[in-house]
């Protein structure tokens, strides 16, 4: 078996490094998992959500937060969806909905955006800056120095747009997504990546906040702390950090603000937001966090499912001007 394994290393090394190949393979790959899921009555997601969450996924009566992400993945065909959840697009949904000079004042500047990585003008672009697709989540190059491969970056970035994401996870909104990549300026509070601020906003309303610090440091491990409007500690589990709290930023009401009002128009999404100083900036609208497998205990699980009500129209009517 060792063998055998040893012999596919330079296959697999081959495929990593060709991008036509490297698309085919992923595509295969990922179209076979998503059939096979839905031919088989969603049982890889089933089986996914018993073995991390630790109990039976009911998605004819979801009752909790995680399994109303699930359904909402499944059923949810809100033309808003893959709008907001592209990184590019979203820029335009931010404007319509907060005005063009509020806007202006929130989002990252945007240096340059192409479905070709071959043009993009590395000597052109002040540096720091950070490099990622906009029809996924997860994926980024940051550049801090003029140290870096260019052609390793084209190559990564065209083997972004030959890829899907979230397909294997049924995450629909991402699939009529025009792929690009785009490169914007680089956050950074006294070097280091800004903390992180995701509301779950849930019919309009803010119903918890999550704290991300230390992240993408090298030397420190990431820490996650949930809080509630009026900044109040939430004890959604029993991991790890539990000793660990962070200060009310002085941007809290306007981000709590600016969160609520960009999320009033779906049933739930989560705003991702980011403060250095006394400025605030957008960071981006998520539809399914940790594709429906975020990690909270049971009863919590159920406290926040009980504000969500699921419509069976699939979609909110509500105007982005009400």
């Amino acid at each position: 078996m060792k063998k055998n394994r040893t012999m596919l290393m330079p296959i697999k090394n081959r495929i990593h490094r060709n991008v036509f190949l490297y698309g085919i393979s992923k595509n295969v790959k990922t179209y076979l998992i998503y059939f096979f899921n839905i031919l088989t009555n969603y049982s890889i997601e089933k089986a996914r959500f018993y073995k991390l969450l630790g109990y039976k996924l009911d998605l004819k009566n979801p009752k909790t937060f995680n399994e109303k992400i699930i359904w909402k993945k499944i059923h949810d065909r809100n033309p808003l969806l893959p709008v907001t959840a592209d990184k590019y697009e979203v820029r335009s949904y931010v404007k319509e909905a907060l005005g063009e000079e509020k806007a202006k004042e929130i989002l990252i500047p945007l240096l340059y955006v192409t479905n070709k990585p071959e043009t993009i003008p590395f000597n052109e672009l002040p540096i720091p800056f950070i490099i990622k697709p906009n029809h996924s989540s997860g994926k980024y190059i940051i550049i801090k120095d003029k140290k870096y491969d260019k052609e390793e970056i084209i190559r990564t970035c065209r083997k972004w747009l030959k890829t899907p994401y979230g397909l294997e996870k049924l995450e629909w909104a991402y699939q009529p997504i025009k792929r690009k990549i785009i490169i914007e300026k680089l956050l950074l509070d006294e070097d280091s990546i800004p903390k992180d601020y995701k509301f779950f906003i849930i019919h309009g309303i803010c119903r918890a906040i999550l704290v991300i610090s230390s992240r993408n440091s090298s030397n420190q491990s990431k820490v996650a702390v949930f809080y509630d409007r009026e900044w109040n500690r939430l004890i959604l589990s029993n991991r790890k950090h539990a000793g660990i709290d962070f200060d009310k930023p002085p941007t809290f009401q306007k981000m709590l603000f600016l969160a609520e009002k960009l999320g009033k128009v779906f049933d739930f999404v989560r705003v991702d937001l980011y403060t250095i100083g006394d400025k605030i900036y957008f960071g981006e609208l998520t539809h399914y966090p940790m594709s429906g497998f975020i990690k909270i205990s049971l009863e919590q699980d159920i406290e926040m499912g009980k504000y969500w009500k699921l419509k069976t129209n699939t979609y909110s009517q509500e105007r982005l001007s009400g």
